[in-house]
């Protein structure tokens, strides 16, 4: 299916592995000027010929520092992906424990990288992207919805962005702008894979081997699939809605779980 994107510009963030690299493979083969920004610059994100910028969005200036770089190199912006995030612990402490454990600094770090990165980045790029009537598509995660089922900072700055998803549509959405969010469920990244990761803090706290924990983690969760989530799959769905096929599509929150969240 052609998207018609070929020749559009994007500007993805969190890009450099997991769901971020699979939105830039994905937006590239349609034919999309990317430029791809994350703290990391990995060999697997320089493969996909996007346009590079190492930058650390948890910081004030970090997200318009970006953005300024992107429209020197690509001119406007038609597509903006909030990608960046992480339940990691990054070394301060077991994300796996119950709420008490969790210090004021561990709560800012979670919403500074999950949630106000996607306010000063959008904030910085939305002027382009009304210019172009464009699209913008936020990661969130159906942990926003079953917030039990993650580290409680990071499911709770994903219900924030969800939110904010839906709120900023109403504003931007008269002027030409859609703005959707993407809620995946278990994916196959370094959140659960890593041995530094919050799924190997989770399977510590259980006292189960982390590799049992994953193998059983699909059905404990109710993915009707029996697996993860595939970035690639992922990346599909963001694909679809940066694109002009999806112009009727805003202001919605799009699972994508194999059936997890029970709900109507």
């Amino acid at each position: 299916m052609d998207l018609q994107l070929s020749g559009k510009t994007a500007l993805v963030t969190g890009a450099s592995r997991g769901i971020g690299l699979a939105v830039v493979s994905r937006l590239i083969e349609e034919g999309m000027r990317v430029v791809a920004g994350s703290r990391t610059l990995t060999p697997e994100l320089a493969a996909t010929g996007a346009n590079t910028k190492q930058v650390d969005l948890a910081t004030a200036d970090g997200p318009n520092l970006l953005v300024q770089h992107a429209l020197e190199e690509l001119g406007e912006l038609d597509v903006l992906v909030n990608n960046v995030g992480g339940g990691d612990s990054d070394g301060n402490g077991n994300l796996a424990a119950g709420f008490a454990a969790f210090s004021d600094e561990q709560w800012a770090q979670m919403f500074e990288l999950n949630f106000f990165s996607a306010i000063r980045t959008t904030r910085a790029a939305l002027p382009s992207l009304l210019r172009r009537r464009g699209a913008i598509v936020n990661i969130s995660s159906n942990g926003a919805r079953i917030p039990h089922a993650g580290p409680m900072p990071y499911t709770t700055a994903k219900a924030a962005m969800t939110a904010f998803s839906k709120a900023l549509t109403e504003e931007v959405g008269p002027q030409g702008v859609r703005v959707n969010a993407v809620s995946p469920g278990l994916v196959r990244t370094a959140l659960w894979e890593s041995p530094q990761g919050y799924g190997a803090e989770l399977a510590q706290s259980l006292g189960a081997p982390h590799e049992q924990l994953l193998e059983q983690l699909p059905g404990s969760m109710g993915v009707l699939t029996g697996r993860f989530v595939e970035p690639a799959e992922v990346a599909a769905l963001v694909g679809y809605l940066a694109s002009p096929l999806a112009a009727s599509v805003t202001g919605a929150d799009h699972i994508i779980d194999g059936g997890s969240i029970k709900t109507v």
